[in-house]
């Protein structure tokens, strides 16, 4: 009888566990994704579709590919590597997802609405934020206003709400949607940051920011993406993307 039941439990087990939906694999789309109009930014192979912000190249150190990741690799930056890099395709109103890691005591970041050619380049790494940082390690954390430097904020204008991290060397995933003038940020299934572009309240936040000599800063109506080289190391993959309408 306890043989059995060993044997029964063994089967419920494989049953619940095995015979599960399989795990979708990394930097690809389900079909239900690719009908809801989702679309790739990293292919999990190549730097394809991505370029420094400033040489319109990909970097030939400093970032790497490698296991279905993209990733910061600041001891291997070299005197002209490094920098951040920017998608080569702009996006008005949008949806992105992109599943990031970090190593403890990290800075980096997410940024939209960049606009390289904009004033002979001046601005092209200049644009709202979604930062990425470990805000029990990282000092930056303590600096701004009221927490806007922390963990899924928008950088020096916004603090967050909700922060659920998973913490270092563990995937969490960011998410942005903008609508028009309206953007939120999502960390985790959990909505961290909403604003809306143009408002008072904007304009409040930018004059109070490190932002508020930039003319229409974060006002642009379409940018690139950028993933921020900030001299630690941060992995990225699952970057994708779709219209909203």
């Amino acid at each position: 009888m306890k043989k059995l039941t060993i044997l029964l439990t063994a089967i419920i087990i494989f049953l619940v566990h095995g015979c599960g939906p399989e795990k979708q694999a990394d930097n690809t789309l389900s079909k239900k994704e690719f009908k809801d109009g989702w679309r790739l930014l990293f292919d999990g192979n190549s730097p394809r579709g991505w370029i420094n912000a400033k040489t319109g190249n990909f970097p030939s150190s400093g970032w790497e590919i490698k296991d279905g990741t993209i990733f910061t690799n600041p001891e291997k930056k070299g005197e002209n590597g490094g920098g951040d890099i920017v998608s080569e395709g702009k996006f008005r109103d949008f949806e992105l997802s992109v599943d990031f890691n970090y190593k403890p005591g990290a800075n980096s970041g997410i940024k939209y609405f960049i606009d390289t050619e904009r004033d002979s380049g001046i601005y092209r790494s200049i644009g709202c934020e979604y930062q990425i940082l470990d805000d029990k390690l990282h000092p930056d954390a303590k600096a701004g206003i009221t927490g806007n430097h922390k963990l899924a904020c928008l950088y020096d204008l916004i603090p967050p709400v909700n922060v659920k991290d998973n913490g270092p060397d563990v995937w969490n995933t960011a998410r942005i949607i903008v609508k028009g003038n309206h953007v939120q940020h999502w960390l985790n299934d959990q909505m961290t940051v909403e604003y809306h572009r143009g408002s008072p309240e904007w304009k409040e936040a930018v004059s109070k920011s490190k932002f508020r000599d930039i003319p229409g800063f974060g006002e642009t109506v379409e940018g690139r993406i950028l993933l921020q080289e900030h001299g630690d190391m941060v992995a990225f993959k699952n970057i994708k993307i779709r219209e909203v309408r």
